[in-house]
């Protein structure tokens, strides 16, 4: 019976498991189609001829060189941010004594209850009183902290014996230099998970570099990728073409870290 039972949930998640993939396999079969191929009835998931020319000829029709360059740039800023002010904004609210930290930290999360698109407006508009559209700070300012990586620092940080820092104390450390010294190489784990969505997040970031970019040199790599779409017709194969390159790079993030996705949730969950 308990192997009957293994059998039918082992079924059951393969097939759910194909579903998730299903998208994605498609998106691979129609970017080494040629256009006629991609408008077939009923369609195909396999190409009469593979076409490897799209990858080339899509990185062509556009700058996508320059796109992947201003993206690693964003997401290389939008990482340093996140790891140095989300940690020191996490120590302060989980071994820092003040008037209302409790309260403070209570407001910080409270906000991610606001859905990001009510703040798009705001944020524009300082953007723009800055003179920063069509810049780097423009795309990555907004990004470098994150309410969900100061509840995950501060999380990881309350799990640190306190004996560390009172024998630093002794010994004369300041609170700058047990942060830093003691606290942060203890981190690792917590630092690398929020090192990892921080990139998944500016990667694949649309909305905001749509927003606050006018120029082609400026443009992101998601940006790129709906440039295909016009208003009368999608350049389908080079369009898929190019989102598989770009998803490529978090592949091989999501590939080396799993471990650490999963250090991420069962950190938001400790006391």
């Amino acid at each position: 019976m308990q192997n009957s039972v293994k059998i039918i949930t082992y079924v059951i998640l393969l097939v759910l498991a194909l579903t998730m993939l299903l998208p994605f396999l498609w998106m691979i079969a129609t970017s080494l189609m040629t256009e006629l191929e991609v408008y077939q009835f009923p369609p195909r998931f396999i190409p009469s001829s593979w076409k490897w020319s799209n990858f080339i000829e899509a990185l062509t029709l556009q700058p996508f060189p320059r796109y992947f360059l201003n993206t690693m740039i964003v997401a290389a800023a939008s990482v340093a941010g996140q790891l140095l002010f989300c940690s020191m904004a996490g120590y302060a609210f989980a071994r820092l004594h003040f008037i209302g930290r409790d309260r403070v930290f209570g407001m910080y999360l409270a906000t991610m209850m606001i859905p990001a698109i009510v703040t798009i407006i705001p944020s524009f508009l300082i953007i723009n009183k800055f003179g920063w559209v069509n810049t780097y700070w423009a795309l990555f300012t907004p990004s470098l902290s994150s309410v969900w990586g100061i509840f995950l620092m501060r999380q990881f940080f309350q799990t640190i014996p306190k004996d560390l820092e009172d024998a630093a104390r002794v010994d004369g450390a300041s609170e700058f230099t047990i942060f830093w010294r003691i606290v942060l190489p203890l981190s690792k784990p917590a630092l690398a998970t929020l090192a990892i969505f921080a990139f998944m997040g500016s990667w694949k970031d649309f909305l905001w570099p749509l927003i606050v970019t006018n120029r082609m040199d400026m443009r992101t790599v998601e940006v790129g990728i709906a440039n295909f779409s016009s208003l009368y017709q999608t350049d389908w194969p080079h369009q898929m073409a190019a989102a598989v390159m770009v998803m490529l790079p978090v592949i091989i993030v999501f590939f080396f870290a799993q471990k650490y996705f999963v250090r991420g949730i069962t950190f938001t969950g400790m006391k």
